[in-house]
């Protein structure tokens, strides 16, 4: 059976992890082969299938149905959508229907979803009777180029995003490019911004490339769809199989979200995780530049290419709670913020780490600048 997913995928990229590398299977669809990725990679008589309340009727349905005919004994849980709803209260809630279901330790949970569902639903998996196996399967085109792969979970806080959370490898993702035609448009575009960061940070052809195909992508062609996906996968697989819990040269995918974070919690996540991240590019390009490290141009390159697929206008935040937000993320050392900055577009400029510290004037100077619009 495995052997026809592998046939039906249009690429599969293998991503080492502690507990042993994973499948991600790409390619049109994809979602009849899930209950024989769950046969081969995470074996389960029952299955939790955590979705949120807008794609649950959808394509969480479907895939429970799927599962049901293959044999398994389902549960279907949802949460309310956005980004809201990922928070302890959501974890909690989803945690005890899971027990109040009956769940053992030998049942698989499948997120269905976007990037919300995978962060919250994997931190489900993570903590569940001590961790239970989970497969993903992304919706979105976030979901599919970023929040899927790398096995990092969890959820926010009052204080920031994701401050609270565990690193958990899902079994296999499955990521059927056919449903990204289901997305509005706009959600389509801003999903791509992850995949201009890859490109920012690793590879100035993927980078390119990606700008060059932005109409048939936002226009949800599921070929074009897939090779995009299948390469910034690649790109990420590389990335966190050198460096899976984030001590060293993973904290590069951060790039344009210590600014990007603070914005979102700013507006209490009322902006998209694209534009919020588009804002942060762009910012923390400026910012490189102003210090002398990224090389001057390059934040006019990130706009040119960024413009289509996000809006570029002002962004309605408290200025106060995002410069808390600043010091508040994960990265940040003694209160002081920590950037990834660009030497160039495909580079990203080394400090004693990763990450370069940049005082607070500098750094505000930036943000205040970004939220007026670039």
């Amino acid at each position: 059976m495995i052997t026809a997913v592998h046939e039906a995928a249009r690429d599969t990229i293998e991503v080492g992890a502690a507990a042993g590398a994973y499948p991600v299977f790409v390619g049109p669809d994809l979602l009849d082969q899930l209950p024989a990725v769950l046969s081969a990679y995470a074996s389960a008589h029952r299955v939790a299938v955590i979705s949120d309340d807008e794609v649950g009727p959808i394509h969480g349905a479907s895939v429970a149905r799927r599962l049901v005919d293959a044999g398994h004994e389902v549960t279907f849980l949802t949460f309310p959508a956005g980004e809201a709803s990922k928070t302890r209260k959501s974890w909690s809630i989803l945690t005890d229907d899971m027990l109040k279901a009956g769940l053992g330790r030998d049942c698989v949970v499948v997120a269905v979803g976007g990037g919300v569902t995978t962060d919250l639903a994997g931190f489900v998996a993570a903590t569940y009777l001590r961790g239970v196996p989970v497969v993903h399967v992304p919706t979105s085109t976030l979901a599919m180029i970023d929040a899927s792969v790398g096995g990092k979970t969890g959820v926010d806080v009052h204080a920031g995003k994701n401050l609270v959370g565990a690193f958990h490898a899902p079994s296999a993702v499955v990521v059927d490019t056919t449903v990204l035609a289901t997305l509005e448009r706009a959600r389509r575009a801003e999903g791509l911004v992850e995949a201009l960061k890859h490109g920012a940070i690793r590879d100035e052809a993927h980078f390119s490339m990606v700008m060059e195909r932005t109409e048939s992508l936002v226009a949800a062609e599921p070929m074009t769809c897939a090779e995009v996906v299948a390469a910034s996968v690649r790109l990420k697989a590389e990335i966190v199989a050198q460096d899976e819990f984030e001590g060293g040269v993973r904290q590069m995918l951060n790039f344009g979200h210590t600014i990007g974070h603070a914005i979102e919690a700013a507006a209490d996540y009322r902006i998209g995780h694209g534009r919020a991240v588009a804002c942060g590019m762009i910012a923390e390009a400026r910012l490189g530049e102003g210090l002398g490290i990224t090389e001057t141009g390059t934040a006019a390159r990130l706009s040119e290419a960024l413009a289509p697929l996000t809006d570029r206008g002002r962004v309605d935040v408290d200025g106060t709670r995002a410069r808390q937000a600043l010091a508040a993320d994960k990265k940040s050392r003694d209160g002081r913020p920590r950037f990834v900055l660009l030497r160039r577009i495909g580079e990203v400029a080394r400090d004693v780490g990763w990450t370069h510290e940049v005082d607070d004037d500098t750094a505000h100077a930036v943000l205040d600048a970004v939220v007026g619009g670039w």
